[in-house]
């Protein structure tokens, strides 16, 4: 049913229109409540209101609204529609512009009841849509606090804050959940209300109605009825490449290729919504191991150093050896770099510290410091499920950085920058084939290249087919280390291809949990651009599905692994 009123004179006429049902088929495109949102019968904010969604499930979108940033969605069981929501409250999956246009309107008692399923059920797609134009490094906004004589409003989750009263304008600022602004005025036709923002070229900004919980009436402010506004035209941030060097070296001035690469790479990461202006970002590093050159995103923030931290376990294991490891050792190598066994890395922390865990995850740090990397570092053992953890010898203080540690919720205990393990993955190419490198300057007999090589051979075992190896020929060699917990999924290689090797570092942060689905693409598209960049005569048309084996599955004794490992003669 349609519901439209007409002024013929002085007379009102409400012609009513029954619209026959969108027919239920599955679109593939589907949307998560940012927070909480609010379900409409129609697409207006004034219209019934049929229900609530909240983060944490994934609603199927069965249509948009041809005039308006409205998406119908449908019962995750059985596809029937449950209401209308605004675009800007909810992340979509999937091609917007794919779903048929729709004026229906919803009946409250037709909303069918049933058990959504978990947003982890949805269906992975190549990219994540965004509702709205993402620009990098947006300014944030600290709203005045003293707002009691006027009417106001408190934002109820993290928002876009924009110049004008939609999706379609620029985005100036990101807002918290807590903050309040002063509400200006209200828009009679759009479900946007006009703020106090002194950071905006005209001083206001517009704010969706309801992500806004308000204490007043804004009805009795002023009204502003148009859908045409004279504003500035903003020129979008360019993203901020730093240049970068292997540890020690004068950083190599970027190509104009280069840099083009860089924006393109950090572009497929804004778009997917990973964006530093939000809480959910990513970082990233790339160098060419050929020209030196090298560049970066979102060094300034630490990240946990996940699994990934055990390529300078690995690292400082081979410096404290006196000879190829034994056996035992070499199957601790394998488990712990391929296999991410933490009771392995445990052993060879162990060995590291002299028969201590503790002193072991010192010692690692203590290396990264004299190697230059001033904002990575371990200070205690790997976590064992169902173990108590071995006392500290002594007390253990944490080391101080430059970093932010707070943004990526850094563990306390494991941290990395992109750039410092980018740099300490192309100090080991640099030992391994080139005889040079800080790994050999800093450290004099301590390491020899073919001890590099092994390091290299056995992280280009690594079984996981997934992350950034998902961007590249299925036959690429590529030495990596994964990493992941709930929060935090990232990815360090090196990839040895016919156009060149290169380093590729990249973590992607979302508070509480960040969903494969979403992250795994966006890692696996990053590295196919850089793939074709270097190989652009045999290019990959698309990321290939990849894999991630099953836990449990690691078992290298007796492999040809382990001999090589135990070589004291290995070359590859």
């Amino acid at each position: 049913m349609l519901v439209k009123r007409l002024i013929l004179g002085s007379v009102i006429v409400v012609i009513v229109t029954v619209i026959p049902a969108l027919a239920q088929q599955p679109t593939g495109v589907t949307a998560e409540a940012i927070g909480q949102a609010n379900l409409r019968a129609n697409t207006d904010v004034e219209s019934f209101l049929v229900g609530e969604i909240t983060s944490g499930t994934r609603y199927p979108v069965l249509a948009r609204s041809e005039f308006y940033p409205w998406l119908l969605l449908g019962d995750p069981a059985t596809n029937q529609p449950i209401g209308w929501v605004f675009a800007e409250l909810v992340t979509v999956q999937g091609n917007l512009n794919s779903l048929p246009f729709s004026t229906q309107i919803v009946d409250p008692n037709a909303v069918p009841t049933s058990t959504p399923a978990p947003a982890s059920a949805a269906e992975p797609t190549a990219t994540q849509e965004l509702v709205g134009v993402i620009l990098a490094n947006a300014p944030t906004h600290t709203p005045t606090p003293d707002l009691s004589n006027v009417i106001a409003g408190e934002l109820n989750g993290e928002v876009n804050i924009r110049l004008g009263p939609g999706v379609e304008y620029d985005r100036i600022g990101v807002g918290r959940a807590g903050d309040r602004f002063e509400i200006v005025a209200w828009h009679t036709q759009l479900p946007w209300l006009q703020v106090r923002y002194p950071d905006s070229p005209n001083g206001y900004a517009w704010i969706a109605r309801d992500l806004l919980d308000i204490n007043g009436d804004v009805t009795s402010l002023p009204s502003l009825s148009q859908t045409v506004f004279n504003l500035p035209t903003l020129t979008p941030t360019q993203p901020v490449l730093q240049s970068s060097a292997i540890l020690g070296g004068t950083p190599v001035p970027l190509s104009p290729e280069f840099a083009a690469l860089g924006s393109r790479l950090w572009d497929i990461i804004l778009s997917n919504g990973f964006d530093p202006a939000t809480s959910r970002f990513g970082a990233l590093f790339v160098m060419d191991l050929q020209t030196g050159e090298a560049l970066a995103f979102g060094t300034e923030y630490a990240f946990s150093g996940t699994s990934i931290q055990k390529i300078a376990i690995l690292s400082r294991l081979y410096g404290v050896l006196n000879a190829p490891p034994d056996t035992r050792t070499a199957i601790n190598i394998a488990n712990t770099m391929i296999c991410s066994e933490n009771s392995a890395t445990n052993d060879l922390l162990r060995l590291i510290g002299n028969g201590n865990v503790w002193s072991g995850a010192a010692e690692v740090t203590r290396f990264e410091r004299e190697l230059g990397l001033q904002n990575t570092f371990i200070t205690a053992p790997y976590t064992i499920p169902g173990r108590t953890p071995e006392p500290p010898v002594q007390a253990v203080e944490l080391p101080t950085t430059t970093a932010n540690q707070v943004k990526a919720n850094a563990d306390l205990s494991n941290q990395m920058t992109v750039d410092e393990m980018g740099q300490l993955l192309g100090s080991i190419y640099q030992c391994a084939y080139q005889n040079r490198g800080p790994l050999l300057e800093r450290f004099g007999d301590q390491y020899e290249p073919r001890e590099c090589r092994q390091m290299l051979h056995v992280m280009s075992n690594n079984t996981v087919d997934a992350l950034l190896k998902a961007g590249v020929p299925e036959d690429t060699r590529v030495a990596h280390k994964h990493g992941w917990i709930e929060d935090t999924h990232g990815n360090a290689a090196l990839f040895f291809t016919p156009g060149g090797d290169y380093v590729i570092v990249m973590m992607l942060f979302q508070p509480t949990w960040l969903n494969f689905q979403e992250s795994l693409p966006v890692i696996a598209e990053v590295s196919r651009q850089v793939y074709n960049f270097y190989n652009p005569d045999a290019p990959l048309e698309a990321i290939r599905e990849g894999f991630i084996p099953e836990a449990g599955s690691c078992n290298f004794a007796g492999s040809p692994l382990i001999d090589d490992l135990t070589s004291a003669v290995f070359d590859e």
